[in-house]
């Protein structure tokens, strides 16, 4: 699995309502939206279902194990 460097910039800074920004090793970036109980990503306007967002957590620990 490739790992995508990213910089941190102000269009993934903090956002009022949300808890994040979270990056995921594909380079993907995600706020979590507690009213809503789901993660969002800003470069689409869409939440992302659940399954998805699993699948971005796990590659984490895939990264860790080695």
């Amino acid at each position: 699995m490739a790992y995508t460097v990213f910089k941190h910039n102000t269009e993934y800074g903090p956002r009022k309502g949300l808890e994040g920004p979270f990056h995921y090793p594909n380079g993907q970036v995600l706020y979590y939206d507690p009213k809503a109980g789901e993660y969002w990503d800003p470069r689409t306007d869409f939440y992302v279902p659940n399954d998805e967002v699993a699948r971005l957590q796990n590659s984490i620990f895939d990264i860790v194990r080695g």
